[in-house]
């Protein structure tokens, strides 16, 4: 077997079952979960353009050298579209929208707020792949995210800001490259799809993280390079390689699902590494997107 064909053929054997494409799908999240909290750390020794840029550019760093060390050949050029999304979406639109929302919205906030990117990432996938998941499932995904939005408006007093807008048009973008991942994952593996588009972005990232250092101050200190490398190798690439893999085994719409916990491990992670105050709703809130999260996964297209 050829060094392509072994990189092609192991992430197929790993997700051969729902459980399995489950399982990846699942650490994906845990992965993301994390991604504010080290934005925020990213964010006290680099400016937002500069956090976004660098991140994209030393991601596509460490793809291209497992893309080069797997012989991995040029994906065909019918899939070229597809991977533009992609690196639209994912690699520039999210990372961008929120970290400029992070400037003045807090990590809880933001986190649940984008805990609505599971139901429009399946209406996506319904408009775009033609899934056509079942009455149950979409009631559990409707009411997932009313709960997240709803507590979002809670902890936001109601009121939306500027910070809000900048993440509900990173809703948009980023569900549409997860849709375009999704599909493309179930024609190549799933670190190959963000691999090529993070490849595929340097034309772009690279001119732009030049400009943002020079125009923006530069403070490194431990947590700034921390969080900068977490959302560099690990949002940006690890995360998104198990992700799309795991929905090209269970289905995208099923899979988006996964991340109404998302929100909530953030949660987490805000008040033990930020130590920021989650609030009297926080325990109920969780205990209902849960309910959500195993509602969808038991509902049958």
């Amino acid at each position: 077997m050829t060094a392509q064909n072994s990189a092609t053929a192991v992430p197929s054997i790993a997700v051969g079952s729902r459980a399995g494409g489950t399982a990846l799908a699942g650490l994906g999240v845990a992965a993301f979960s994390l991604t504010f909290p080290a934005t925020h750390w990213a964010l006290t020794g680099l400016g937002p353009w500069t956090a976004t840029t660098v991140r994209g550019v030393l991601a596509a760093a460490v793809a291209a050298v497992c893309l080069t060390a797997a012989r991995v050949p040029v994906p065909d050029r019918r899939h070229w579209p597809g991977l533009a999304v992609v690196a639209l979406g994912v690699v520039l639109g999210f990372p961008l929208l929120t970290t400029l929302a992070l400037r003045t919205t807090d990590t809880s906030h933001a986190a649940v707020v984008v805990g609505a990117l599971p139901l429009v990432t399946a209406v996506l996938a319904a408009v775009r792949v033609g899934t056509r998941p079942s009455k149950p499932f979409w009631s559990a995904a409707v009411a997932g995210g009313a709960v997240v939005v709803g507590f979002a408006l809670w902890q936001g007093g109601g009121a939306l800001t500027t910070g809000d807008l900048f993440l509900f048009a990173s809703l948009l973008v980023c569900a549409a490259g997860y849709v375009e991942g999704g599909r493309l994952a179930s024609v190549m593996p799933g670190w190959q799809v963000i691999g090529w588009a993070l490849v595929g972005a340097l034309p772009l990232t690279v001119p732009a993280a030049a400009v943002a250092l020079a125009l923006e101050p530069v403070h490194l200190g431990g947590q700034a390079v921390a969080g900068l490398l977490w959302v560099s190798v690990v949002s940006q690439f690890l995360g998104l390689m198990v992700w799309y893999r795991g929905m090209a085994a269970i289905g995208v719409a099923r899979a988006s699902q996964l991340q109404l916990a998302q929100p909530l491990l953030t949660l987490v992670w805000a008040a033990a590494l930020l130590g920021e105050d989650l609030g009297a709703l926080t325990g109920p809130a969780a205990l209902a997107v849960l309910v959500c999260v195993a509602v969808t996964q038991r509902a049958r297209s």
